[in-house]
């Protein structure tokens, strides 16, 4: 009954998504495949912000649909298993303004993945059935079977792979020749302890805890911090106690000699196959529509409805009865949610006005419209970019800022024959003003091509308003500051009038 009503709510978020997660006012930013990482300062201790979208990837892809409150169960995923391992290792979390945000430590990032192995599963299960007996250094017998556990937990190191590229295997002398020997060692140490705890919570509540793979990074006292994510689904696996009671079919199955390795057993009797928690729904979803494995370079096939609601509803289930929370449904639009929340708590002002100019030789006029803009609290930034020389390089500064979640307006800064304000106005998603440094040379701004949507404001202050005006229609705060100059304006006539 429970289940039925989880996807009956999960059914009717299906739209309420978190797709991008960017909030280009938190600075400096790095998108990965799930998560958006901004960076406040350079400085190792300053604040991280990172938002868990709700994308999900597969085979090194992202897929076109959103899994709704995926981003939501990661962090909750991730907080619960940062709160269990603190007397392990400390961790860089701060706080969390809102379920798919969490504040952390900017960490000298340690540029390896640790990968903890609990059993022969997943891509080293491939591996072994092909006849690979070494992993990372480490020599396996030649009895195992997928879905073996293992005597002890293996420690697979993977060097950090650069967005779309895939995570190599390294062996531990690897890893201690770039890290040192003593710095490795501990790390090495630490990534066993946390799995074993992982593993004694999970069996508590009737889950085996495969494998995970977990990051660090260096404080600012030198100090080891587990950073990013810890023993969610996505950087983990794991299968109910009684669901893994089939490997006993298994063995003794294989224990006849009539099957070269499991995958072939399986292929016989799939009523054999261990069901993991993680996203493997997802991958097996996608074999099945025929697609590939990694490297591939065809598009992932689309989500259905049905997958979509059965992958969130594995997430939450898992969530609830790994932790014993109960999982709350969000009752509003997660990403207007989400910047309101971080709003308040003084994160961001809410919304960005882009001066975007032709060249910085119009430093002195774009600097009066950012100081037009102060006086209504607006956050601004400025970039520099010629529509006519770096056409390519304009169109991925309006892209980027196509994906933001909260509100943008730019303001186009170019003299004589104005082309940035046509590109602007055309790629953007987002109302575009221009604003030229020479105000009796305009004409051209009223002269785009059709789809370039632009108006003209030729008073710094006056542009500066209308931004005002236009965030203002998501942000009562820019509404009070709107009311607050009218009022002045209009106190300083009549106290004229008076004198």
């Amino acid at each position: 009954m429970e289940e039925q009503k989880y996807k009956k709510i999960i059914k009717e978020n299906l739209d309420n998504t978190l797709f991008s997660g960017y909030i280009p006012e938190l600075g400096t930013h790095k998108s990965g495949k799930v998560r958006e990482v901004h960076f406040t300062s350079p400085k190792v201790g300053k604040p991280i912000v990172m938002v868990a979208s709700d994308r999900i990837s597969c085979f090194d892809h992202v897929l076109s649909r959103q899994i709704p409150f995926k981003g939501l169960t990661l962090n909750l995923f991730a907080q619960w298993a940062f709160d269990n391992t603190t007397d392990i290792v400390p961790n860089a979390v701060i706080r969390s303004p809102h379920g798919n945000v969490i504040v952390q430590k900017k960490m000298n990032k340690i540029a390896f993945e640790f990968v903890v192995r609990g059993y022969v599963w997943g891509s080293m299960a491939a591996d072994y059935e092909d006849g690979k007996r070494e992993f990372c250094g480490i020599k396996l017998s030649d009895s195992l079977l997928r879905y073996q556990k293992l005597r002890e937990p293996l420690f697979t190191p993977a060097t950090k792979a650069e967005d779309g590229d895939h995570d190599v295997n390294v062996s531990f002398e690897y890893m201690a020749d770039k890290l040192g020997k003593k710095l490795a060692t501990q790390l090495r140490d630490i990534s066993i302890r946390l799995f074993k705890r992982a593993s004694k919570l999970a069996e508590q509540k009737g889950f085996i805890f495969i494998d995970t793979k977990y990051e660090f990074g260096i404080d600012e006292k030198g100090k080891i911090n587990l950073i990013d994510e810890a023993n969610t689904p996505d950087s983990s696996r794991y299968c109910t106690i009684e669901e893994y009671n089939k490997y006993t079919g298994i063995k003794k199955e294989m224990d006849t000699g009539r099957y070269k390795d499991v995958t072939e057993l399986l292929k016989k009797k799939p009523q054999l196959k261990i069901k993991e928690l993680s996203k493997q729904f997802v991958r097996d979803v996608l074999v099945e529509k025929g697609y590939g494995a990694y490297g591939s370079t065809e598009k992932p096939p689309e989500l259905e409805d049905k997958d979509v609601i059965e992958v969130a509803y594995r997430y939450i289930s898992l969530y609830e009865s790994l932790t014993g929370n109960k999982f709350n449904f969000p009752q509003s639009d997660v990403s207007t949610d989400m910047i309101q929340k971080l709003r308040k708590e003084g994160y961001i002002k809410g919304g960005l006005v882009v001066i975007i100019a032709g060249s910085d030789s119009d430093m002195p006029h774009l600097k009066k419209i950012q100081e037009e803009l102060n006086k209504y609290g607006l956050a601004s930034v400025i970039r520099i970019c010629s529509a006519h020389k770096q056409p390519r390089r304009c169109e991925e500064i309006i892209n980027k800022y196509n994906q933001s979640e909260e509100p943008v307006v730019f303001i186009s800064v170019a003299g004589g024959t104005d082309a940035l304000s046509g590109v602007v106005s055309f790629h953007s998603v987002h109302p575009v003003i221009s604003c030229p440094p020479d105000a009796d040379d305009c004409f051209s701004c009223l002269e785009n091509p059709p789809g370039s949507s632009n108006s003209l404001i030729l008073r710094p202050a006056n542009a500066a308003r209308h931004a005002a005006q236009i965030l203002g229609l998501s942000n009562e705060k820019i509404q009070k500051a709107i009311k607050k100059k009218n009022k002045e304006k209009i106190e300083k006539l009549e106290k004229a009038d008076r004198g």
